[in-house]
């Protein structure tokens, strides 16, 4: 028969206490683990990318030699193709992305022959919806990004820029109550010389630490 006057165990005092302790450590580390997940807002749909620079001729002329290819580093000043007696040159050190080689045809100053970028310029381009964190993003913000193409490696940069307006400011009627969602652009500046392995266009996936 058990003792009524025997004290449970739980009853003591110093197991009370452990058992406190171990309640607020379980608490704790499920405040800390909220935190973590909840301290940064993910921009899924993001991309490599620099301003495209069109290299085109002044007059109207046929295309006669094309001297670089896609994927060339070039200087400034060097010849990039010939249209008549028009010499293209570069007005940047860049990287060629595409050329139009068709010797033969006719050109205008509306058509570009030759596209490039220059790799300083190269950002991490991403698009987030207005109801998904937009309002608490700010310019300096901390960021880690990952590249598609070298999974597993983390990156960091910050934000340089927020769009001021959305990717369609254009008026769309709707017959329909529910409210279009809008989409603006996240640009981050990163270490470009530590990072010459990106190339243009390349996927990417962001995460903007807030404090």
């Amino acid at each position: 028969m058990e003792n009524p006057n025997k004290e449970s165990m739980f009853a003591k005092p110093w197991v009370q206490s452990v058992s406190g302790i171990i309640v607020l450590t379980l608490l704790s580390i499920a405040f800390i683990y909220f935190k973590i997940i909840s301290s940064y807002i993910s921009v899924e749909n993001s991309t490599i990318s620099a301003p495209v620079i069109s290299i085109s001729t002044e007059t109207s002329g046929v295309l006669d030699e094309v001297y670089v290819k896609e994927g060339d580093e070039v200087k400034t000043g060097e010849p990039l193709a010939r249209v008549g007696a028009e010499i293209l040159k570069s007005k940047i050190n860049g990287i060629i992305i595409y050329t139009s080689n068709t010797p033969g045809q006719v050109f205008n100053s509306s058509q570009p022959i030759i596209k490039m970028i220059n790799p300083e310029d190269l950002r991490v381009v991403g698009t987030i919806k207005e109801n998904s964190g937009l309002s608490k993003i700010e310019v300096g913000d901390p960021v880690s990004f990952t590249v598609d193409a070298y999974d597993g490696e983390k990156f960091t940069g910050i934000v340089e820029e927020i769009s001021e307006t959305s990717k369609d400011s254009s008026v769309v009627f709707s017959i329909s109550d529910k409210r279009e969602v809008k989409e603006f652009t996240v640009k981050v500046r990163y270490n470009t010389s530590t990072n010459s392995k990106f190339k243009n266009g390349m996927s990417a996936k962001i995460k903007i630490y807030k404090s």
